[in-house]
Parts: C-alpha cells; structure tokens; sequence
C-alpha cells in the first residue's frame, strides 16, 4: 500500500498560475473577479501578465484565487473541516467529486454576497461585546490586503485646567522693612551658631 498522497483530483494539480487566471478571466472578466475578490490589481490596468508577478509574490491573494476557481469556477462542494487549514494546492478532492459548470456571478450578486459579510461581521462584534460606535462603522480595506481594518484616530483631548482648578495659593507680599529683619535674623542666628560651646568651661579653669 503506497503512502503517497493523491493529489490528481484536485483540478489544481499541474496547473500553473498563469493558465488558471485566463480560464476564470476569459470566462468571468477582471471586473467580476475584484467584485469578489477585492484583489487591486484587478482593478487598476488589470492584465494577466502583472496579475501572475502579483499572485505569485503575494500569498494570500494566489490563495483566495486558487479558491475562487475551484469552488466558483470548478464548482466543486465546499471543503470538508479537515482540509480548510490547507492551502487549496494541498486539499485532497474526494474520489466521488467532480467539476461541474461554474456558477453564474453578477456584480449584484457580489453586493449582496459583501453586505452579508459585513452583517456577519458586524454580528460577531456585538457577540463579541464590541459595540458602539467602532463597531457600527463600516469596515474600510487598505489595498485590499485581508483583516486589513480602519484606524481611528482618537477624539480625546487633555481637559485644559480653568482658572477654578488651579491653586488658590499665593505667597504673600512682604515690606522692605519685614524683608531687612528676615535677613538680619538669619544672619544673627548664623553668628550664634559659631560661637565656641568651651569658652564657658575654659573661662572657670583660668579663674
């Protein structure tokens, strides 16, 4: 009994990047495929040619399109829990199942299908104890990159401190004549300090 693993009925198997994204495009367009991929460089002078240099330095993308064609374009069931971590390259496609037609897309349909991700979305937020504000916004892309959310500056300021607030105290002002007798006793006291604490002993010795 073999141990290797059976890739071949994965419609994946053998097909490189460029020969898969002209299938779904010829069959699809770029604008169907950004209204359901959010890939920006289907958007931006699409062409297969720059799409291919992007998808192959960006995982993430490759991924959403490799499983774009098999579960749209392929129409093949949707993945069973054992095999969803993998990358659609590495799923095992069952020996009972086989491509179908691939499914009819609009860019209706593509609205409805992202407002229902947001409802989803904005539904675990409130389960999750996110609500407010935050939670209530739409969730804007950056580059259409995944997780990707919008930053929110934040509205608090330092409470400036009135004239109420602030110390009530103040020193308060002294006279010329109440300032020469601070001095002079400080200055009193500072002479007192010097003077020789045995001068009365030595004083009663030479009596």
């Amino acid at each position: 009994m073999s141990d290797e693993i059976n890739y071949h009925n994965n419609p994946l198997h053998g097909l490189n990047l460029k020969s898969m994204l002209t299938e779904i495009v010829d069959h699809y367009g770029f604008e169907i495929l950004h209204a359901y991929l959010y890939i920006h460089s289907f958007k931006t002078n699409p062409s297969i040619d720059s799409s291919v240099k992007f998808l192959k330095k960006t995982q993430w993308a490759r991924e959403k399109v490799e499983a774009f064609y098999l579960y749209k374009f392929k129409s093949l069931p949707k993945v069973s829990s054992d095999q969803f971590e993998l990358p659609p390259r590495d799923r095992i496609i069952p020996e009972g199942q086989v491509v179908g037609a691939p499914f009819e897309l609009s860019l209706e349909d593509a609205e409805r299908v992202r407002e229902k991700r947001e409802t989803k979305a904005n539904e675990y937020d409130r389960l999750a104890g996110r609500t407010g504000s935050s939670a209530a916004k739409p969730r804007s892309r950056s580059n259409d990159t995944p997780g990707s959310k919008a930053v929110e500056k934040s509205s608090w300021k330092p409470e400036p401190i009135s004239a109420e607030k602030k110390s009530p105290w103040k020193p308060e002002p002294k006279s010329k004549s109440d300032a020469k007798a601070t001095v002079e006793g400080r200055v009193k006291t500072s002479g007192a300090g010097n003077l020789d604490p045995w001068a009365s002993s030595r004083n009663k010795f030479k009596s």
